[in-house]
Protein backbone atom coordinates (compact mmCIF):
# COMPACT_ATOMS: atom_id res chain seq x y z
CA UNK A 1 0.00 0.00 0.00
CA UNK A 2 2.75 2.46 1.14
CA UNK A 3 4.69 1.38 -2.84
CA UNK A 4 1.26 2.56 -4.31
CA UNK A 5 0.75 5.66 -2.53
CA UNK A 6 4.48 7.03 -3.45
CA UNK A 7 4.08 5.86 -6.94
CA UNK A 8 1.12 7.53 -7.37
CA UNK A 9 2.08 10.75 -5.83
CA UNK A 10 5.12 10.91 -8.10
CA UNK A 11 2.35 9.94 -11.38
CA UNK A 12 0.25 12.90 -10.77
CA UNK A 13 2.47 15.41 -10.97
CA UNK A 14 3.69 13.99 -14.59
CA UNK A 15 0.24 13.06 -15.64
CA UNK A 16 -0.71 17.12 -14.65
CA UNK A 17 2.50 18.15 -16.97
CA UNK A 18 0.93 15.84 -20.05
CA UNK A 19 -2.79 16.82 -19.55
CA UNK A 20 -1.66 20.53 -19.44
CA UNK A 21 0.38 20.27 -22.35
CA UNK A 22 -2.12 18.89 -24.44
CA UNK A 23 -5.01 21.01 -22.65
CA UNK A 24 -2.82 24.14 -23.83
CA UNK A 25 -1.73 23.36 -27.03
CA UNK A 26 1.72 23.75 -25.59
CA UNK A 27 3.91 21.46 -27.99
CA UNK A 28 2.75 24.15 -30.90
CA UNK A 29 5.40 26.61 -30.01
CA UNK A 30 7.36 24.49 -26.66
CA UNK A 31 10.34 23.65 -28.96
CA UNK A 32 10.75 27.36 -29.91
CA UNK A 33 10.62 28.38 -26.49
CA UNK A 34 13.19 25.73 -25.45
CA UNK A 35 16.10 27.02 -28.31
CA UNK A 36 15.70 30.55 -27.10
CA UNK A 37 17.14 31.60 -30.34
CA UNK A 38 15.07 35.18 -30.25
CA UNK A 39 16.72 36.08 -27.63
CA UNK A 40 19.71 39.20 -28.40
CA UNK A 41 23.16 39.81 -26.72
CA UNK A 42 22.31 42.69 -24.56
CA UNK A 43 24.69 45.71 -25.53
CA UNK A 44 27.59 46.45 -23.48
CA UNK A 45 26.51 49.92 -23.32
CA UNK A 46 24.47 52.69 -24.52
CA UNK A 47 20.98 53.38 -24.11
CA UNK A 48 18.31 51.23 -24.32
CA UNK A 49 14.97 51.78 -25.73
CA UNK A 50 11.45 50.19 -24.78
CA UNK A 51 8.75 51.06 -27.36
CA UNK A 52 5.61 49.93 -25.58
CA UNK A 53 2.71 48.95 -27.73
CA UNK A 54 -0.94 48.59 -26.25
CA UNK A 55 -3.31 47.05 -28.49
CA UNK A 56 -7.27 46.42 -27.87
CA UNK A 57 -9.28 44.17 -29.25
CA UNK A 58 -12.15 47.02 -28.86
CA UNK A 59 -15.67 45.48 -29.42
CA UNK A 60 -18.12 47.43 -28.08
CA UNK A 61 -20.89 44.41 -29.17
CA UNK A 62 -19.03 41.72 -27.05
CA UNK A 63 -21.99 39.66 -25.84
CA UNK A 64 -24.23 41.55 -28.08
CA UNK A 65 -25.44 43.62 -25.28
CA UNK A 66 -28.00 46.45 -25.57
CA UNK A 67 -27.34 49.63 -27.23
CA UNK A 68 -27.66 50.83 -23.58
CA UNK A 69 -24.40 48.72 -23.02
CA UNK A 70 -22.13 49.31 -25.86
CA UNK A 71 -22.92 53.25 -25.09
CA UNK A 72 -21.96 52.74 -21.43
CA UNK A 73 -18.42 50.96 -22.64
CA UNK A 74 -17.66 53.30 -25.18
CA UNK A 75 -18.19 56.56 -22.90
CA UNK A 76 -16.33 54.99 -19.77
CA UNK A 77 -13.26 55.16 -22.45
CA UNK A 78 -13.95 58.17 -23.77
CA UNK A 79 -14.04 59.63 -19.46
CA UNK A 80 -11.25 58.05 -18.00
CA UNK A 81 -8.52 57.21 -20.55
CA UNK A 82 -7.80 60.59 -20.42
CA UNK A 83 -7.01 60.77 -16.73
CA UNK A 84 -5.59 57.74 -16.79
CA UNK A 85 -2.99 59.76 -19.22
CA UNK A 86 -2.97 62.77 -17.65
CA UNK A 87 -0.16 62.00 -15.17
CA UNK A 88 2.19 59.78 -17.65
CA UNK A 89 4.82 60.43 -19.91
CA UNK A 90 7.59 58.83 -21.82
CA UNK A 91 10.85 60.35 -22.59
CA UNK A 92 9.67 62.11 -25.53
CA UNK A 93 7.25 63.94 -23.20
CA UNK A 94 4.36 61.49 -25.31
CA UNK A 95 1.54 60.35 -22.75
CA UNK A 96 0.51 56.84 -23.27
CA UNK A 97 -1.43 55.62 -26.80
CA UNK A 98 -4.00 53.17 -26.95
CA UNK A 99 -4.47 51.36 -30.21
CA UNK A 100 -8.07 50.41 -30.64
CA UNK A 101 -8.34 47.93 -33.47
CA UNK A 102 -12.20 48.00 -33.90
CA UNK A 103 -14.34 45.11 -35.69
CA UNK A 104 -15.59 45.73 -39.43
CA UNK A 105 -18.99 43.84 -38.07
CA UNK A 106 -19.61 46.04 -34.79
CA UNK A 107 -19.19 49.39 -36.16
CA UNK A 108 -21.40 52.67 -35.80
CA UNK A 109 -20.19 56.26 -36.24
CA UNK A 110 -21.11 57.26 -32.60
CA UNK A 111 -18.46 54.76 -31.22
CA UNK A 112 -15.76 55.62 -33.92
CA UNK A 113 -16.27 59.10 -33.07
CA UNK A 114 -15.53 58.73 -29.45
CA UNK A 115 -12.39 56.99 -30.54
CA UNK A 116 -11.57 59.74 -32.54
CA UNK A 117 -11.59 62.04 -29.73
CA UNK A 118 -9.12 60.24 -28.33
CA UNK A 119 -7.10 60.01 -31.04
CA UNK A 120 -7.24 63.47 -31.56
CA UNK A 121 -5.70 64.63 -27.97
CA UNK A 122 -2.96 61.88 -29.07
CA UNK A 123 -3.91 59.30 -26.82
CA UNK A 124 -4.79 56.33 -29.21
CA UNK A 125 -4.92 55.32 -32.74
CA UNK A 126 -7.60 53.01 -35.07
CA UNK A 127 -7.35 49.89 -37.33
CA UNK A 128 -8.86 46.99 -38.24
CA UNK A 129 -10.51 43.96 -36.47
CA UNK A 130 -12.37 41.30 -38.04
CA UNK A 131 -14.38 38.49 -36.91
CA UNK A 132 -15.76 36.21 -40.14
CA UNK A 133 -16.48 32.61 -40.32
CA UNK A 134 -17.10 30.68 -43.92
CA UNK A 135 -15.22 33.55 -45.40
CA UNK A 136 -14.28 33.73 -49.09
CA UNK A 137 -11.89 35.84 -51.11
CA UNK A 138 -14.74 38.06 -52.69
CA UNK A 139 -16.53 38.37 -49.22
CA UNK A 140 -13.46 39.55 -47.32
CA UNK A 141 -12.35 42.16 -49.82
CA UNK A 142 -15.80 43.65 -49.70
CA UNK A 143 -15.25 43.73 -46.26
CA UNK A 144 -12.24 45.63 -45.85
CA UNK A 145 -12.70 47.90 -48.54
CA UNK A 146 -15.83 49.13 -47.53
CA UNK A 147 -15.00 49.26 -43.85
CA UNK A 148 -11.26 50.73 -44.60
CA UNK A 149 -12.94 53.76 -46.94
CA UNK A 150 -15.51 54.55 -44.89
CA UNK A 151 -13.18 55.24 -41.83
CA UNK A 152 -11.18 57.67 -44.14
CA UNK A 153 -13.97 59.17 -45.36
CA UNK A 154 -16.46 59.35 -42.45
CA UNK A 155 -13.94 59.95 -39.52
CA UNK A 156 -10.55 60.43 -40.97
CA UNK A 157 -9.56 57.21 -38.90
CA UNK A 158 -6.68 55.91 -41.23
CA UNK A 159 -4.29 57.30 -43.09
CA UNK A 160 -4.20 57.02 -46.62
CA UNK A 161 -0.99 56.29 -49.70
CA UNK A 162 -0.02 58.79 -52.51
CA UNK A 163 -3.13 57.36 -54.25
CA UNK A 164 -6.08 57.46 -51.26
CA UNK A 165 -5.73 54.13 -50.63
CA UNK A 166 -6.38 53.41 -46.95
CA UNK A 167 -3.49 52.06 -44.92
CA UNK A 168 -3.90 50.03 -41.86
CA UNK A 169 -2.38 47.27 -39.50
CA UNK A 170 -5.26 44.26 -38.73
CA UNK A 171 -5.68 41.36 -35.79
CA UNK A 172 -7.66 38.76 -36.45
CA UNK A 173 -10.70 37.86 -35.28
CA UNK A 174 -10.59 34.90 -33.04
CA UNK A 175 -6.65 34.36 -33.69
CA UNK A 176 -7.53 32.35 -36.92
CA UNK A 177 -5.43 34.27 -39.07
CA UNK A 178 -4.87 33.00 -42.25
CA UNK A 179 -7.77 30.43 -41.89
CA UNK A 180 -5.88 28.91 -39.28
CA UNK A 181 -7.46 27.19 -36.46
CA UNK A 182 -7.76 23.43 -36.27
CA UNK A 183 -11.18 22.96 -36.78
CA UNK A 184 -11.65 25.19 -39.97
CA UNK A 185 -13.48 27.89 -38.07
CA UNK A 186 -13.27 31.92 -37.81
CA UNK A 187 -11.95 32.57 -41.01
CA UNK A 188 -12.35 30.53 -44.07
CA UNK A 189 -9.71 32.07 -46.47
CA UNK A 190 -6.46 30.60 -46.97
CA UNK A 191 -4.78 33.08 -49.27
CA UNK A 192 -5.52 35.82 -46.34
CA UNK A 193 -2.03 37.39 -46.13
CA UNK A 194 -2.39 38.27 -49.62
CA UNK A 195 -5.47 39.69 -49.42
CA UNK A 196 -4.67 41.68 -46.13
CA UNK A 197 -1.28 43.03 -48.50
CA UNK A 198 -3.52 44.13 -51.43
CA UNK A 199 -5.85 45.99 -49.34
CA UNK A 200 -3.60 48.21 -47.67
CA UNK A 201 -2.87 46.15 -44.59
CA UNK A 202 1.31 46.40 -43.74
CA UNK A 203 1.06 44.39 -40.34
CA UNK A 204 -0.84 42.21 -38.26
CA UNK A 205 -0.88 42.37 -34.41
CA UNK A 206 -2.76 39.11 -33.66
CA UNK A 207 -0.56 36.91 -31.72
CA UNK A 208 0.70 35.56 -29.37
CA UNK A 209 -2.41 33.87 -29.02
CA UNK A 210 -1.57 30.70 -26.83
CA UNK A 211 -3.38 28.72 -25.19
CA UNK A 212 -5.34 29.02 -28.55
CA UNK A 213 -4.22 26.22 -30.85
CA UNK A 214 -4.20 29.11 -33.43
CA UNK A 215 -0.94 29.82 -32.30
CA UNK A 216 2.09 29.76 -33.80
CA UNK A 217 5.11 27.84 -33.62
CA UNK A 218 7.47 31.02 -34.25
CA UNK A 219 7.51 33.26 -31.10
CA UNK A 220 8.81 36.51 -29.47
CA UNK A 221 9.93 37.83 -32.93
CA UNK A 222 8.75 40.14 -35.69
CA UNK A 223 9.07 38.46 -39.62
CA UNK A 224 7.30 38.09 -43.06
CA UNK A 225 4.87 35.76 -43.60
CA UNK A 226 4.64 34.44 -47.32
CA UNK A 227 1.50 33.24 -48.33
CA UNK A 228 0.41 29.52 -49.56
CA UNK A 229 -2.92 30.29 -51.21
CA UNK A 230 -3.75 26.47 -50.97
CA UNK A 231 -2.77 26.01 -47.55
CA UNK A 232 -3.23 27.69 -44.28
CA UNK A 233 -2.13 29.26 -41.52
CA UNK A 234 1.18 30.49 -43.82
CA UNK A 235 2.23 32.53 -41.23
CA UNK A 236 3.71 30.05 -38.95
CA UNK A 237 7.02 30.54 -40.20
CA UNK A 238 8.78 33.72 -41.86
CA UNK A 239 11.66 35.44 -42.20
CA UNK A 240 13.11 38.01 -39.99
CA UNK A 241 13.13 41.41 -40.17
CA UNK A 242 16.46 42.52 -39.75
CA UNK A 243 18.82 45.86 -40.23
CA UNK A 244 19.77 45.99 -43.56
CA UNK A 245 17.21 43.45 -45.25
CA UNK A 246 14.08 44.07 -47.11
CA UNK A 247 10.85 43.42 -47.25
CA UNK A 248 9.65 39.58 -48.15
CA UNK A 249 6.72 37.82 -48.75
CA UNK A 250 3.36 38.79 -47.92
CA UNK A 251 2.79 40.56 -44.60
CA UNK A 252 4.97 41.88 -41.69
CA UNK A 253 3.96 39.58 -38.25
CA UNK A 254 4.75 41.67 -35.45
CA UNK A 255 4.59 39.50 -32.20
CA UNK A 256 3.83 40.07 -28.44
CA UNK A 257 5.63 38.30 -25.72
CA UNK A 258 5.11 34.65 -24.94
CA UNK A 259 6.64 32.43 -22.21
CA UNK A 260 5.99 31.48 -18.79
CA UNK A 261 5.22 33.13 -15.48
CA UNK A 262 7.30 31.05 -13.32
CA UNK A 263 5.80 33.27 -9.96
CA UNK A 264 2.17 32.41 -10.94
CA UNK A 265 1.52 28.45 -10.60
CA UNK A 266 -1.44 26.52 -11.18
CA UNK A 267 -2.04 23.90 -8.93
CA UNK A 268 1.15 25.23 -7.05
CA UNK A 269 3.49 23.10 -9.46
CA UNK A 270 2.73 24.50 -12.97
CA UNK A 271 3.68 28.02 -14.29
CA UNK A 272 1.50 29.35 -16.23
CA UNK A 273 1.59 30.65 -19.71
CA UNK A 274 2.76 34.31 -20.20
CA UNK A 275 1.09 35.62 -23.21
CA UNK A 276 0.98 39.78 -23.07
CA UNK A 277 -2.82 39.52 -22.23
CA UNK A 278 -3.71 42.09 -19.94
CA UNK A 279 -6.76 41.66 -17.83
CA UNK A 280 -7.72 41.47 -14.10
CA UNK A 281 -7.25 38.07 -13.91
CA UNK A 282 -3.61 38.60 -14.96
CA UNK A 283 -2.93 42.56 -14.57
CA UNK A 284 0.02 44.42 -15.37
CA UNK A 285 2.59 43.59 -12.67
CA UNK A 286 6.12 45.11 -12.48
CA UNK A 287 7.08 40.78 -12.83
CA UNK A 288 5.40 40.36 -16.05
CA UNK A 289 6.85 43.80 -17.14
CA UNK A 290 10.46 43.08 -16.32
CA UNK A 291 9.32 39.93 -18.46
CA UNK A 292 8.00 41.71 -21.49
CA UNK A 293 11.57 43.97 -21.50
CA UNK A 294 13.83 40.39 -21.07
CA UNK A 295 12.23 38.68 -23.55
CA UNK A 296 13.80 41.03 -25.47
CA UNK A 297 11.53 41.44 -29.06
CA UNK A 298 13.70 43.42 -31.42
CA UNK A 299 14.92 43.75 -34.96
CA UNK A 300 17.65 41.65 -35.54
CA UNK A 301 20.50 43.81 -35.73
CA UNK A 302 19.14 46.17 -33.46
CA UNK A 303 19.07 44.81 -30.10
CA UNK A 304 19.38 48.19 -28.00
CA UNK A 305 15.71 48.58 -29.46
CA UNK A 306 13.22 46.44 -27.55
CA UNK A 307 9.64 46.24 -28.60
CA UNK A 308 6.92 44.82 -26.07
CA UNK A 309 3.63 44.53 -27.68
CA UNK A 310 0.62 43.50 -25.24
CA UNK A 311 -2.83 43.09 -26.06
CA UNK A 312 -6.48 43.39 -24.35
CA UNK A 313 -10.14 43.38 -24.58
CA UNK A 314 -11.24 46.64 -23.88
CA UNK A 315 -14.99 46.53 -23.43
CA UNK A 316 -15.09 44.04 -21.08
CA UNK A 317 -16.85 44.99 -17.78
CA UNK A 318 -14.40 42.25 -15.81
CA UNK A 319 -11.61 44.23 -16.96
CA UNK A 320 -12.07 47.29 -17.61
CA UNK A 321 -11.37 48.85 -14.19
CA UNK A 322 -7.82 47.26 -14.21
CA UNK A 323 -7.48 48.85 -17.68
CA UNK A 324 -8.18 51.90 -16.79
CA UNK A 325 -7.75 52.53 -13.12
CA UNK A 326 -5.25 51.72 -10.32
CA UNK A 327 -3.32 48.48 -11.81
CA UNK A 328 -2.79 50.01 -15.34
CA UNK A 329 -1.80 53.31 -13.46
CA UNK A 330 0.86 51.73 -11.33
CA UNK A 331 1.94 49.66 -14.56
CA UNK A 332 2.95 52.89 -16.76
CA UNK A 333 4.40 54.80 -13.52
CA UNK A 334 6.83 51.53 -13.07
CA UNK A 335 7.62 51.51 -16.59
CA UNK A 336 8.33 55.22 -16.27
CA UNK A 337 10.54 54.32 -12.86
CA UNK A 338 12.45 51.98 -14.16
CA UNK A 339 12.58 52.00 -18.01
CA UNK A 340 13.05 55.99 -18.26
CA UNK A 341 16.45 57.05 -16.78
CA UNK A 342 17.98 58.54 -19.43
CA UNK A 343 20.76 56.93 -19.56
CA UNK A 344 20.23 53.03 -19.15
CA UNK A 345 16.76 53.15 -20.87
CA UNK A 346 14.18 55.22 -23.16
CA UNK A 347 11.03 54.36 -22.74
CA UNK A 348 8.37 55.30 -25.89
CA UNK A 349 4.98 54.90 -25.79
CA UNK A 350 3.88 53.93 -29.46
CA UNK A 351 0.69 52.97 -31.73
CA UNK A 352 0.49 50.14 -33.95
CA UNK A 353 1.11 52.53 -36.53
CA UNK A 354 4.41 54.07 -35.20
CA UNK A 355 5.76 50.55 -33.78
CA UNK A 356 5.92 49.15 -37.72
CA UNK A 357 7.53 52.73 -38.69
CA UNK A 358 10.19 52.38 -36.47
CA UNK A 359 10.65 48.67 -37.11
CA UNK A 360 11.01 49.62 -41.06
CA UNK A 361 13.48 52.40 -40.20
CA UNK A 362 15.69 50.05 -38.46
CA UNK A 363 15.33 47.24 -41.14
CA UNK A 364 16.21 50.64 -42.96
CA UNK A 365 19.93 50.19 -40.97
CA UNK A 366 18.77 53.99 -38.86
CA UNK A 367 19.75 54.14 -35.46
CA UNK A 368 19.72 56.47 -32.73
CA UNK A 369 16.78 57.73 -30.25
CA UNK A 370 13.47 56.13 -32.69
CA UNK A 371 11.57 58.82 -31.57
CA UNK A 372 12.18 60.13 -35.05
CA UNK A 373 10.86 57.48 -36.99
CA UNK A 374 7.16 57.43 -35.55
CA UNK A 375 6.20 58.93 -38.85
CA UNK A 376 8.67 57.30 -41.25
CA UNK A 377 6.61 55.59 -43.80
CA UNK A 378 3.27 55.40 -42.73
CA UNK A 379 1.67 59.00 -41.95
CA UNK A 380 -0.49 60.06 -38.76
CA UNK A 381 -4.41 60.13 -40.01
CA UNK A 382 -5.99 63.17 -39.78
CA UNK A 383 -8.93 62.35 -37.14
CA UNK A 384 -12.39 64.10 -37.93
CA UNK A 385 -15.18 62.78 -36.16
CA UNK A 386 -18.42 62.57 -38.59
CA UNK A 387 -20.84 65.61 -38.48
CA UNK A 388 -24.23 65.10 -36.66
CA UNK A 389 -23.12 61.15 -35.73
Amino acid sequence: MVLFLVILALLIPVALVFWEIRKKNLLVWLGSYFKQDWRPAVPASGTRHVMFCFVDHYEPQWLKPTYEVEVQRVARWRQDYPKLCAKHRDADGRPPVHSFFYPEEEYRPEHMNALVELCQMGLGEIDIHLHHHDDTEAGLREKLQRFTNLLVKDHGALPVDAHGKPLWSFIHGNWALDNSHPDDVCCGVNNELIVLREEGCYADYTFPAAPDPCQTSTINKIYYAKDDPHKPKSHDTGERVKVGGKAWGDLMIIQGPIGFMFKNRKFGLLPRIENADVRTSIPPTPDRIDAWVETGIHVEGRPEWVFIKVHTHGTQERDINTLLGDPMDKAFSYLEEKYNDGVNWQLHYVSARETYNIIKAAEAGLSGNPNQYRDYLIPRPTFVPQSGA
